[in-house]
């Protein structure tokens, strides 16, 4: 089995930004990079502007989070929709200890005032633009540590959504890069015509399962391990 290390996961991270460069869908990005974190063998991979992602846990408006996040270009990834993808994983001697993976869609839809014909004309965004939708934040956390953990609470891997503070639904492991993107196009950018999901690069390797009994007992979200 391939060990994820942190070279690894940010190798993914980039392997996916450049796919996602090459299909199109993107508007504008950051390649990740790797730093050093607070003691001795921590290490982080983020992206420039990532510690100011904290804007995102504080009770204000959902627009005034994504304007933030989107005039500070703190993200890996602005898609041509405006959406925004964040990818930071935290590894402590090559073992990960924390990751944030979180999709923020845009609540302002500005390239469609500017581009509307496109937008109609076009499969993916006919159904961006169509008056039924609700958008709102995706976010894949996962923390290690002992100290967090509260069985059935507070899974070690857990998904949110919207910005629901009590909303942590149990993920059966931590994603790689490649789960995380593949989750976001085959739910929210593949169209009848275009599969751009089934166009990933294939990332090797992938992380163990964090879920306790407890919460395999309840609706939870199994990642292929």
């Amino acid at each position: 089995m391939v060990r994820l290390t942190d070279i690894r996961i940010k190798q993914q991270i980039d392997d996916v930004t450049r796919y996602i460069i090459e299909s199109s869908l993107s508007d504008d990005q950051h390649f990740a990079f790797l730093r050093a974190g607070n003691s001795v063998g921590l290490r982080e991979i983020a992206f420039p502007d990532s510690q100011d992602i904290a804007i995102a846990m504080r009770n204000i408006p959902y627009d005034e989070i994504y304007q933030s996040l989107s005039e500070r270009r703190s993200y890996n990834i602005k898609m041509l929709d405006g959406a925004l993808i964040q990818m930071m994983y935290e590894f402590d001697n090559q073992t990960l200890t924390r990751h944030r993976l979180a999709f923020f869609p845009s609540p302002h839809l500005v390239e469609f005032q500017n581009s509307s014909d496109a937008y109609l004309e076009d499969e993916l965004y006919a159904e961006i633009v169509a008056r039924n939708i609700v958008r709102f934040p995706i976010r894949f956390d996962y923390d290690a540590s002992e100290s967090v953990h509260v069985d059935l609470e507070h899974p070690k891997s857990h998904l949110t959504l919207g910005q629901y503070v009590n909303c942590r639904i149990p993920v059966t492991a931590p994603l790689t890069p490649t789960q995380f993107m593949d989750f976001i196009l085959r739910n929210f950018y593949d169209t009848a015509r275009n599969k751009y999901a089934d166009g990933l690069p294939c990332g090797a390797g992938r992380f163990n399962e964090s879920i306790s009994p407890s919460e395999r007992e309840v609706t939870h979200i199994a990642v292929p391990t």
